[in-house]
Formats: structure tokens, sequence, C-alpha cells
């Protein structure tokens, strides 16, 4: 899909113009490598598999690397499911980081631009070829937990998903081709920001 050219301007990126891009109807998939840090690790924990979103209304998440996990979205609930474990399903409000992707991911995918306005003031920056969207939580008990979201991407393609958390360290989740691009060993920072892959 191209971008329509009222996302760019003189001026820069028309930030509703490229939420409306980047989103993605249901059935849709998206292959994913997201790094965690920790003080607590000896080395960053790299996840990989796959985002889908069968349905409007469902967001499903399936780690397959270096374990297999898969959390399913929907109606106000998680459902966690492991290999060997009977499902546990929980209320989103008892995991609020939970709530928190299945909003703004939820949104972003469905190019539900009011939502988002709802909870994060957007600011973007770049050019067609580089961009960043800055999310900035404005409700107080997520700016207690999250300070931002930087999505960054190229032309219609979210490359890749900083989530700046109020403590600790960043946590990278790169995004489709981005995260094809991501061998062991590549510098995912760099990948990231579009410097790369």
């Amino acid at each position: 899909m191209a971008l329509a050219p009222c996302a760019w301007s003189q001026g820069g990126v028309d930030s509703d113009a490229l939420l409306r891009a980047l989103a993605r109807p249901a059935p849709a998939a998206t292959a994913f490598v997201e790094v965690r840090d920790s003080p607590m690790l000896k080395a960053p924990l790299r996840l990989s598999g796959e985002y889908r979103r069968p349905d409007a209304d469902t967001l499903v998440r399936e780690v397959r690397a270096p374990y297999a996990e898969t959390t399913t979205l929907r109606g106000g609930e998680a459902t966690l499911e492991r290999a060997g474990k009977p499902p546990r399903t929980f209320a989103l409000s008892r995991a609020p980081e939970l709530a928190s992707l299945q909003s703004s991911f939820g949104a972003l995918l469905a190019g539900d631009t009011a939502a988002l306005h709802a909870h994060y003031r957007i600011e973007a920056s770049g050019t067609r070829e580089r961009w960043v969207l800055q999310l900035v939580p404005r409700d107080a008990k997520l700016a207690a937990r999250l300070r931002n979201l930087r999505l960054h991407g190229r032309g219609d393609e979210l490359r890749c998903i900083e989530t700046m958390p109020a403590k600790g360290e960043v946590q990278r989740t790169l995004m489709g081709a981005a995260a094809q691009a991501a061998a062991e060993g590549a510098d995912l920072a760099a990948l990231c920001r579009g410097q790369g892959g």
C-alpha cells in the first residue's frame, strides 16, 4: 500500500495520515522479534514469533522461540497458553501492560486515530524514508509505568516499536521485514531505526 501524498508535506509528517496508512484490516499477521534487557539477565532475552489479528476484536501474540507461548487478548480478558500447562485466563485490568498493548497496537492496526489520540499525545517527525511517531501516555497511571512509545518506520511500513518504561531499559520490538532481517548478532537498534535491513 502506498502512502497518500497528504501524509508528507514541506513541514514533515502528517501523523494522522501516516496512522491511517499503517492500518492493517483483520485478518492480518506480522512477524516480530523482541529484545528485553534487564540487570537481572546475563544477556538480553530475545523473543521471536508472530502477532495476529484474526478479527477486529482479537489480538494474538505468539512467541515461537526461545519458548512457545500464546497470549490472546479479547473482550477485556487475556488467555495465556504454554505447552504442557492448562490455559490461564484473567482480566486485562490485572495486567495493565497487556491492556495498553491491546488498546495501542489494536488501535494502530485498525487505523483508529481517535482512540490513539484519546490515550496518547502524538508527535511525528522525519521523512518518507525514515519517520518516527512518538506516543506519550495521557493517563497518569500509565505514564507512571510508561514514558513513551516510539514507532519507527519507512513508507507505509512499521519497522519497530521502542517501549520506553518510566524505569528500566528500552524494549525494542522489530516488526515485519525488520524482524525478518534481524539475524542473530544483528544491531537491533540500527534495524529498529531503519539503518539496515
